[in-house]
């Protein structure tokens, strides 16, 4: 059985919950993991205390949710294998800021920036921006838990697109990457996509059809500007916040510093027949 920091306390205390009955939730989950050594999950309370969090505090749910992502982490090789921030070719996806945390909205939820045309698609493969973005996520998750649980924001800026960034998307890695959010335990609660050319919809429709209709149906097109309300806006959105170069910098020095999370993580993946 766990101790609870009182930081962790008040967070539990908050939900119309019972605290003690968080903690039996809990202790049943981790009862789970150990009885299902395949699913190789973090047993710590922070984590499973996470999971159930985001899944509104339903054991069974959560069982799921544990299920999908630890099972997510080994089959996707290319994404959670060998995840040394100096890599050469993390460090210039890094540098370029394909993946940009930038803080709450007026609700509180984590707003991301996703530069969707930042790479050049002759010399980044995609699952290495997506790798680095999935990089980028987890720590965030481990660095601002309690803005997290409560959704993420996503802006998709595709300045800069061209028709080379859309071919490097074929419909199997639509698929695999629409399921890999679904599969985060924190779940987007708004897609928008801003700086978008004309024919984006025609692009689009291949992720909606791999999206449940909720998902689907927080998906929006602006062709300029964001909806999205947070003081943090960068300026490159017209906002008041750090550029998308200061925060690339920010971001990419996060990561170097924390290269043990990634040691550490990497032990954690369903064992697959």
């Amino acid at each position: 059985m766990w101790s609870r920091s009182s930081s962790s306390r008040r967070q539990v205390a908050t939900r119309e919950d019972d605290p003690e009955k968080v903690l039996q939730q809990v202790q049943e989950l981790s009862d789970w993991l150990t009885a299902n050594p395949q699913v190789n999950g973090c047993n710590s309370y922070e984590n499973l205390h996470f999971f159930l969090r985001t899944s509104k505090f339903d054991v069974e749910r959560t069982k799921k949710k544990l299920k999908t992502f630890y099972q997510m982490r080994a089959e996707r090789t290319e994404w959670f294998d060998n995840r040394d921030p100096k890599l050469p070719e993390i460090q210039e996806l890094l540098d370029l800021g394909v993946f940009l945390p930038i803080g709450a909205d007026a609700e509180q939820r984590m707003v991301v920036v996703i530069r969707t045309a930042a790479h050049d698609p002759k010399k980044h493969s995609q699952n290495n921006v997506f790798k680095t973005s999935k990089m980028i996520l987890d720590l965030l998750l481990k660095l601002e838990p309690e803005i997290c649980a409560r959704g993420m924001v996503a802006i998709l800026d595709m300045q800069g697109v061209q028709l080379g960034h859309a071919l490097q998307l074929n419909p199997k890695l639509i698929k695999r990457s629409v399921e890999s959010w679904t599969a985060y335990p924190c779940q987007p609660k708004l897609l928008e996509f801003t700086n978008a050319p004309r024919h984006v919809n025609i692009f689009l429709n291949t992720f909606r059809i791999f999206m449940t209709p909720k998902i689907r149906s927080r998906l929006f097109v602006r062709r300029e500007g964001t909806s999205v309300n947070c003081d943090q806006l960068p300026k490159d959105l017209g906002g008041q916040g750090p550029s998308y170069e200061e925060l690339a910098l920010k971001w990419k020095q996060l990561l170097e510093e924390n290269a043990d999370f990634y040691v550490e993580q990497d032990k954690y993946k369903s064992k697959l027949k």
